[in-house]
């Protein structure tokens, strides 16, 4: 068995503050895990790790895999090990589909992984456009171009964490989105699954390292940042 924690190269409360430019290479955090998610210095697109490959989606839509010397401000991976799968065979809409998935991660108070698989009736996703340091994220979000997709496969991948943690990661459900032919993808909205199996991974382990960058050492982070990342996450 792989290491099973969560790993973060720095703090989401450091991106809602603006600080997009950390320069942590993917060499740094594929010694951490093979599955995740994030973004790229500058905010430029959204990030997806599967099977230790990274997938950049960018604001204009268009999806690319990485190499390992790109580089990250921020991003939550995990050596993905699920310990239960279910599956869900019939069309749901979306509020629906998150009342499923919480019923599958038995305690709101530890971490989890999770992968889901399949078809989907609908999906609506956006993904950040590249900007410059020090523009609050929560600006940022209000220019991202969002997509939708009917009839797609894919990939949902992502992290539930505890709602104490939100200084840390974004509270509850993150996921990420990831076409089948590796065309589409972005930060998951909305979507109305068909027929999907869930990998989910229990994860009591958390791994958090601190940037060193002058503008990560030098910020103020007392704000309480909740609301601004409810509203870009969101």
């Amino acid at each position: 068995m792989k290491k099973n924690s969560v790993y973060l190269c720095s703090p989401i409360n450091a991106l809602v503050e603006g600080i997009y430019e950390e320069k942590i290479p993917f060499t740094e955090i594929k010694k951490h895990g093979d599955f995740g998610l994030g973004t790229f210095d500058n905010l430029d697109g959204e990030m997806i790790m599967l099977d230790g490959k990274v997938y950049q989606m960018t604001s204009d839509g268009k999806v690319k895999q990485v190499d390992e010397t790109t580089l990250t401000p921020f991003s939550c991976v995990t050596f993905y090990q699920p310990l239960t799968e279910d599956q869900l065979s019939e069309v749901t809409e979306y509020q629906d589909f998150i009342t499923w998935l919480h019923s599958l991660l038995p305690s709101a108070n530890i971490f989890y992984a999770i992968r889901i698989e399949g078809e989907f009736d609908y999906v609506k996703v956006r993904s950040v456009p590249k900007t410059e340091n020090y523009k609050p994220l929560v600006n940022v979000a209000e220019e991202q171009p969002v997509f939708e997709f009917h009839n797609i496969s894919g990939t949902l991948a992502g992290f539930y964490t505890p709602s104490y943690m939100s200084s840390i990661s974004v509270p509850g459900l993150h996921l990420h989105f990831l076409s089948s032919d590796l065309q589409h993808g972005g930060h998951l909205m909305s979507c109305r699954p068909s027929h999907i199996s869930a990998g989910v991974q229990f994860i009591n382990s958390l791994e958090l390292a601190l940037p060193l960058s002058l503008d990560y050492l030098t910020c103020d982070f007392r704000r309480d940042t909740a609301k601004d990342l409810d509203k870009a996450e969101k």
